[in-house]
């Protein structure tokens, strides 16, 4: 028996072994392959045409390892795409003698909102210096149709069409499930704050009044923003545009070509023969044409590295709020804090810009985060950059900067706070079986217990608790923001806003995206073009990353491969799980379709 399990373990140690070296011999291949890939420099003719058809999802940061999603099923990457390779990326082509257009083919954006109309917006710097955008696609969804709008040609194919049918938000409700699980939601909310929405699909099987009020008024600030730049790109009035949504009249690709909507319906090989006349290639020749990722890689001859000793810092702060650590789609109230501690220390940082992309979520986590922003913006010109949403715990965090850019579809706002405490007594009695009985020292030792009902006294103390976070919060931005409390109050209570409605009120200072304020932090500093964008949190390196690749978050995949697009529904319940101690959260999880 000694000697079986003496080759037992032996064998299991060399497999182990065996593994492990070949992970590392793994690694080093990859880590090579990155290597020779990242010096590979690329070169093109003039006349080139930049192809774009972005189909991973798009990130505020983008993320340099081979090894970023990648999926070992199929062994191809799904790494996503960041914002700011995307801005920079178009920049150079802007520059770039040989780029004589872009050939735009996207059915989908697989971003935001707001991160397709920063896109949007350095595509029509593109098209202002003179060259030309087409865009071809099957068809269109709303958002690929609202970034296509701008192209000096629009085509689609003739068995396709164009969604055109305004916004809708949806919001899904647990009370039912709830009820006939014998689970009792225990809800604290901020003083009136009827906005903040977060807490009802847990009391209501459908929105409040004041729930869709508030999106409703969203929804039409988007709607008209969208409407306003397709009248513009189409010629057709917001009237028409209306009516055709209404109507739904687009339901082919004539009816597109009919009402304005595209130039041509045309295949795919049409529009190659177009590009090659706006390029003056012959048609029996090939098209020059270079993928946007392998145009990333394409130096211009004239354009010297920047070596400048100023820096200035963006930090990324993307994802729900958390107390501790994060990572690339979470912020980590440690994580995020050391970031900004590092970029005011470092004197070669002349100035910060904060990328802010999150619905909100901690309290604590987010006062931890707050007052390091004060404490560098003291030190130096701080800027946020509100992305898709900067809502709630995103706003907070926002507040101490000096100067506040947002786009005209962010979320922001959602000035509230809550508390939900789960009553599971009656579902494990009722539908499992079981009891639970304890002993205390003090009458209320149980605080808070989530297999029994509060007390009417540990409710009055965590409703306490909860106002004073709220009064907190208001009286935050009335100082950092120069406002009232009594006005903040009126226009918080949880409700959201939208970026274009929010600078109305006060809560952020301009509109613009990720590069205005990149462009404003330099002025601020003084710096003009002397400077040198240096990003953190500081990403761990490659070996890190690989096996936290390899190893991690294989819950997450299997349920995106079984659930595909349902997948969402998933992500909702994660994010109720989640939710622990006082919350400053969006209001609500929605869908905009």
């Amino acid at each position: 028996m000694k000697q079986f399990f003496k080759f037992m373990f032996a064998s299991f140690a060399g497999m182990v072994l065996t593994l492990i070296v070949l992970l590392i011999i793994f690694a080093g291949m990859m880590a090579s392959l990155a290597s020779i890939a990242s010096k590979d420099e690329v070169t093109i003719d003039p006349h080139t045409v930049l192809y774009i058809n972005w189909k991973t999802p798009i990130l505020d940061r983008g993320n340099q390892n081979p090894l970023a999603n990648f999926n070992f099923n199929t062994m191809k990457s799904e790494k996503p795409v960041g914002l700011n390779t995307i801005l920079s990326n178009l920049d150079k082509a802007i520059k770039d003698p040989n780029i004589a257009g872009i050939y735009l083919n996207m059915e989908s954006v697989p971003a935001g909102l707001a991160t397709t109309e920063e896109i949007r917006d350095k595509l029509l710097e593109f098209k202002k210096s003179g060259k030309f955008i087409v865009s071809f696609a099957n068809n269109y969804d709303q958002k690929a149709y609202y970034l296509a709008s701008l192209s000096n040609k629009i085509f689609v194919n003739p068995q396709g069409t164009v969604l055109l049918k305004g916004l809708s938000a949806q919001v899904m409700f647990y009370k039912n499930l709830m009820d006939k699980l014998d689970i009792k939601a225990q809800i604290i909310r901020g003083p009136n704050n009827k906005f903040k929405s977060a807490v009802e699909p847990f009391l209501y099987d459908k929105m409040s009044a004041a729930n869709k009020e508030q999106m409703q008024v969203l929804l039409q600030s988007f709607w008209g923003k969208i409407l306003d730049a397709l009248s513009e790109s189409r010629g057709v009035s917001l009237k028409e545009l209306n009516l055709l949504a209404d109507n739904l009249t687009i339901s082919n690709a004539k009816e597109a070509e009919k009402y304005h909507l595209v130039d041509q319906a045309a295949y795919r090989d049409e529009v190659i023969d177009s590009l090659k006349k706006y390029t003056d290639v012959p048609m029996d020749e090939n098209l020059n044409m270079i993928s946007f990722s392998k145009y990333a890689k394409v130096k211009l001859s004239d354009k010297q590295e920047k070596i400048s000793r100023n820096k200035i810092a963006v930090i990324y702060a993307l994802g729900e709020i958390v107390q501790g650590k994060g990572n690339d789609n979470t912020i980590g109230s440690s994580t995020l804090a050391q970031a900004i501690k590092e970029a005011r220390l470092d004197k070669n940082v002349k100035a910060i810009v904060m990328r802010v992309n999150s619905p909100g979520g901690d309290a604590l986590a987010s006062d931890i985060i707050r007052r390091e922003v004060e404490l560098a913006g003291k030190a130096k010109p701080f800027i946020v950059s509100m992305g898709d949403l900067a809502a709630s715990g995103g706003y907070w965090i926002s507040t101490n900067a000096n100067y506040i850019f947002a786009d005209p579809t962010t979320i922001t706002g959602s000035i509230g706070v809550f508390g939900i405490i789960p009553d599971f007594q009656k579902f494990m009695s009722n539908k499992l079986g079981i009891t639970f009985d304890k002993v205390m020292t003090n009458k209320n030792a149980d605080f808070i217990d989530v297999m029994a009902p509060m007390s009417d006294l540990q409710k009055e103390r965590l409703n306490q608790s909860i106002t004073g976070i709220y009064n907190d919060f208001t009286a935050l931005v009335a100082r950092t923001r120069h406002l009232k409390q009594t006005y903040v109050d009126s226009i918080a209570k949880g409700r959201v806003w939208s970026g274009t409605d929010a600078i109305k009120l006060g809560l952020v200072d301009k509109l613009g995206g990720l590069q205005d304020a990149i462009a404003y932090a330099s002025k601020k500093a003084d710096l003009g073009e002397n400077y040198r964008i240096v990003n953190y949190p500081i990403r761990k390196d490659f070996f890190q990353q690989l096996v936290e690749e390899i190893s991690g978050d294989a819950q997450t995949r299997i349920v995106k491969t079984a659930l595909g697009d349902w997948k969402i529904y998933w992500d909702q319940m994660q994010t109720v799980q989640k939710m622990k101690g006082v919350q400053a959260r969006l209001p609500f999880v929605m869908q905009i379709q």
